[in-house]
C-alpha cells in the first residue's frame, strides 16, 4: 500500500528538503516491495507531543515496574483500579524490552530471511533511505542532529530511522491534514508497521526502519502503543485524573525512549539493573511530557482542549471555563506550583539512569533534561502565566547549558550527583 493511500494531503515542509535530489533519486526508484513512495508528509505543528524536543534537544524516554509505585503516589486523587491497570500495561512492555536488551538479542520474528527480504539484494538504496532519514533530522532536529554524529554509523543511522517515523505517525493527527485522518487510518498504519517489521517495508524511509529493527532488540509494542496515542488524541479532549494522562504521556512520549534505549545502548561497566535504567528513560519522557502541556495550556484552550487532570482543578477550585478566560488568579498560581513540582520530580527521577546511558549517547540526553526542565523555570518567570505567554529558554542559556550537559556526560555510570537545582 503505498503512502498515498492512507495519506490525502500532498507532500509540505519535509518534501522541499527532498525535492533538491529527487532527480538523482528517481533513476534508483526501485522498490524494497513493489515501489518507492515519494510522498512524504510534512508540516510539523508542534504538538504536546515530546516528540519534538525529545529528537531537537536530545531526551529518551521509558521505564520499568519498579518505579511506578513512586509515580501513582503523585496522584492527587487515583482512581485505584485504573492506576494499577495503566502501571501494569506499561510495566509488561518495559520489561519485554528490557529483558531483549538484556539477553542481547533481536525479537523474536527476526530472521535472516526477513533481512534479506528488506535488503533485497540493494544495498545502494538502502544506504540512500538512511541518508534521507539524517536529511530530514538534520533539518527539523538540528540540535539533536548534531549529537547523532557522536554516536557510531550504525547507531546513528537507527536512531535517524526512528526519528522519521515517529514524526510521519505524529503527523497523522497534528500534520495539517489531520481532519483526514480516521480510526481506520490509523488501523491502516498499525498494519502497515507490522509489515515493517516482518520486513516489507512500502517506501525508502519505512526500509531504514525495517533495517534497523533486524539489527537491534527493538519490540514492535513501543511502536503500537504511540499509534494508540494517537487514537487517544481523536476520541478525547478531556483527563479526568492524572493517571489517564500519565498513559497518555508514555503513549505519545516514553514510548520513544524504549524504541530508543536499545540502539543508543547501555554503558557496560553500568551496575543500574537494566529495568531502572528504563525507569529513569521513562521519566524524563513523562518529565519532558508534561512540561509541554504546562507550557501549552494557551494554545490548548484555543483549539478546545484541556491536558490537566480534572479532579485536580476542581480540587484547587477551577474548572475549565477559568482555563478558556485564561486569568491568572492565585487559584491558578497554587494549581501550577503544583503541577510544575511534580514534572520536576519526574526530571530528578530521570537523571539517576543517564549516566548509565552508552558513553557516545549521553550528552545529547543529558542536554536534553537540562534545556527542558528550565522551560518550568521560564513559566515560573512568567507568573504562571501559560495562557498568553510562552515559556521558553533564551539562546545564551541554551549555550551554557551544552557544555554543561557535556562534562556531566562525562561522569559516566555511577558517578551520580544531581544537578537539580543549576537551574532552579
Amino acid at each position: 500500500m503505498p503512502v498515498a493511500s492512507l495519506w490525502v494531503a500532498s507532500p509540505t515542509e519535509i518534501s522541499s528538503i527532498l525535492r533538491s535530489s529527487e532527480g538523482r533519486r528517481q533513476e534508483n526508484s526501485k522498490s524494497l516491495h513493489g515501489s518507492w513512495s515519494s510522498n512524504f508528509i510534512g508540516g510539523f505543528n508542534q504538538r504536546k507531543s515530546a516528540l519534538k524536543f525529545f529528537f531537537e534537544s536530545l531526551s529518551l524516554k521509558t521505564g520499568n515496574h519498579g518505579s511506578f509505585r513512586v509515580l501513582s503516589s503523585l496522584v492527587v486523587n487515583p482512581a485505584e483500579k485504573m492506576a494499577l491497570s495503566s502501571e501494569k500495561r506499561i510495566a509488561d512492555v518495559v520489561l519485554r524490552q528490557a529483558s531483549l536488551v538484556k539477553e542481547k538479542v533481536r525479537p523474536e520474528r527476526v530472521t535472516e530471511s526477513r533481512q534479506e527480504r528488506i535488503v533485497d539484494g540493494n544495498l545502494d538504496l538502502l544506504d540512500e533511505a538512511y541518508e534521507r532519514c539524517g536529511e530530514i533530522c538534520a533539518e527539523y532536529a538540528k540540535t539533536f542532529y548534531l549529537g547523532t554524529l557522536l554516536m557510531t554509523p550504525e547507531r546513528r543511522r537507527a536512531i535517524w530511522a526512528i526519528y522519521v517515523w515517529c514524526r510521519r505517525t505524529d503527523e497523522l493527527v497534528d500534520g495539517p491534514n489531520a481532519a483526514h485522518v480516521t480510526p481506520t487510518a490509523l488501523d491502516r498504519w498499525g498494519g502497515r508497521l507490522n509489515d515493517l517489521f516482518e520486513g516489507r517495508p512500502y517506501d525508502m524511509l519505512d526500509a531504514a526502519l525495517a533495517d534497523t529493527v533486524s539489527k537491534f532488540p527493538v519490540d514492535v509494542q513501543p511502536f503500537k502503543d504511540m499509534i494508540e496515542g494517537m487514537r487517544m488524541d481523536l476520541r478525547k479532549s478531556r483527563y479526568m485524573n492524572f493517571d489517564e494522562l500519565y498513559l497518555y504521556c508514555y503513549y505519545v512520549a516514553g514510548t520513544v525512549g524504549l524504541m530508543s534505549v536499545p540502539v543508543m545502548g547501555i554503558d557496560t561497566d553500568s551496575q543500574m539493573p537494566t529495568e531502572k535504567v528504563y525507569s529513569a528513560a521513562l521519566a524524563l519522557g513523562i518529565a519532558n511530557q508534561l512540561t509541554n502541556i504546562l507550557r501549552d495550556v494557551g494554545e490548548d484552550a484555543r483549539r478546545g482542549r484541556i491536558y490537566l487532570p480534572q479532579d485536580e482543578l476542581a480540587q484547587a477550585g477551577l474548572s475549565d471555563e477559568d482555563i478558556f478566560e485564561g486569568k491568572v488568579t492565585d487559584k491558578w498560581r497554587i494549581f501550577m506550583k503544583q503541577q510544575i513540582q511534580r514534572a520536576r520530580k519526574f526530571f530528578a527521577e530521570a537523571e539517576q539512569g543517564v549516566s548509565e546511558l552508552s558513553p557516545a549517547s549521553r550528552w545529547p540526553v543529558w542536554a536534553s533534561l537540562l534545556l527542558y526542565r528550565q522551560i518550568l523555570d521560564s513559566i515560573e518567570a512568567n507568573d504562571y502565566d501559560n495562557f498568553t505567554k510562552r515559556a521558553y529558554v533564551k539562546k545564551s542559556r541554551k549555550l551554557l547549558s551544552l557544555p554543561l550537559a557535556y562534562v556531566r556526560a562525562m561522569g559516566g555510570p555511577s558517578k551520580h550527583l544531581s544537578l537539580g537545582k543549576v537551574y532552579m
